[in-house]
């Protein structure tokens, strides 16, 4: 399993980092997570990206380059929180510094894009990272209370959380597996394949989750995967919950269905599609690199230890 580090947990008065390292937040949807933060407890310190537009970026490289590492060097910070995903964490995986990271280990969550990030921080300096949900999703409409309840139990280390599935669960090859967390996006662990940073799926158990892709779209990916190597030695697939792109006006399709199982029942690993973890409500927090137990005939997954310190 290598280098395993856990941050320390996160209580309330502890200050949360604010930082932007894909795409840009309307000022609104900052001034929203400042504000709901603060009521849960949490002082925020908001990094310079967290207001930067450098077209579908949050601002030039270099700017949300140095904000990550800045937030893991700020003693006052416990926990840095993404705003949110779109695009831009794969043009600044090889410019950080992760000896900043290694030596400062602290609590890390988004998803999405963030994905990119969250790979090369664990496989890089061994810290356990948490997909879940952020910060702009605190604005408006888009927050979900159960989300968020659930992200502050997880990185507290108050409970070992047990997830069910969705009512869109269905079983693909039932079986019980345990082993420690990684993936995410699909899209960006097909992007990150032939890289350095390409995730390393042996002996884990394998997130996938995407949205607003077709299915062909969807099938491509999962095979550059499987071309890639990348289920040979995996030890279970969850499947979250998809949010699938309408296919062009008269543009054949499969059932996505009918796809996922013809490709993932051949494999033989315990599989099953139906976690609320990523585009979806509830976004169900999860530690990657942290150990879980998926039983994937019954759409369970359980975090086995705490994925934090105890403080």
């Amino acid at each position: 399993m290598g280098l395993v580090i856990k941050p320390e947990a996160l209580r309330p008065g502890d200050t949360i980092g604010l930082i932007a390292p894909a795409g840009p937040v309307r000022e609104k949807e900052l001034e929203d997570c400042i504000r709901m933060l603060s009521g849960f407890g949490y002082p925020v310190k908001t990094g310079k990206s967290a207001g930067k537009a450098y077209g579908y970026l949050a601002g030039k490289d270099s700017y949300r380059k140095d904000d990550l590492e800045a937030m893991f060097l700020d003693p006052e910070v416990k926990a840095v929180f993404c705003l949110r995903g779109g695009y831009g964490s794969l043009r600044i995986i090889d410019r950080i510094d992760y000896e900043v990271i290694r030596h400062h280990p602290k609590i890390f969550v988004g998803y999405s894009d963030i994905t990119a990030l969250h790979i090369a921080i664990r496989q890089i300096c061994g810290l356990v990272t948490f997909h879940g949900p952020m910060g702009a999703e605190l604005s408006g409409e888009r927050y979900d209370e159960e989300s968020w309840g659930v992200l502050f139990s997880v990185l507290s280390g108050r409970d070992v959380k047990s997830y069910t599935p969705n009512e869109h669960f269905f079983s693909i090859v039932p079986g019980v597996a345990e082993g420690e967390l990684t993936g995410g996006n699909l899209s960006l662990l097909r992007s990150a394949v032939g890289t350095s940073y390409e995730v390393d799926t042996r002996d884990k158990i394998l997130l996938l989750e995407d949205v607003n892709e077709e299915v062909y779209a969807i099938d491509g990916m999962l095979n550059q995967l499987r071309l890639a190597g990348k289920f040979e030695h995996v030890r279970g697939v969850i499947l979250s919950d998809f949010r699938l792109a309408e296919p062009g006006r008269d543009k054949p399709s499969l059932p996505f269905r009918e796809m996922i199982e013809t490709f993932f029942a051949p494999l033989g690993i315990p599989c099953f599609y139906g976690l609320s973890a990523g585009h979806c409500r509830p976004n169900f927090t999860l530690p990657i690199g942290g150990k879980v137990r998926m039983d994937s005939e019954r759409g369970r997954v359980q975090i086995t230890e705490p994925p934090v310190i105890p403080t």
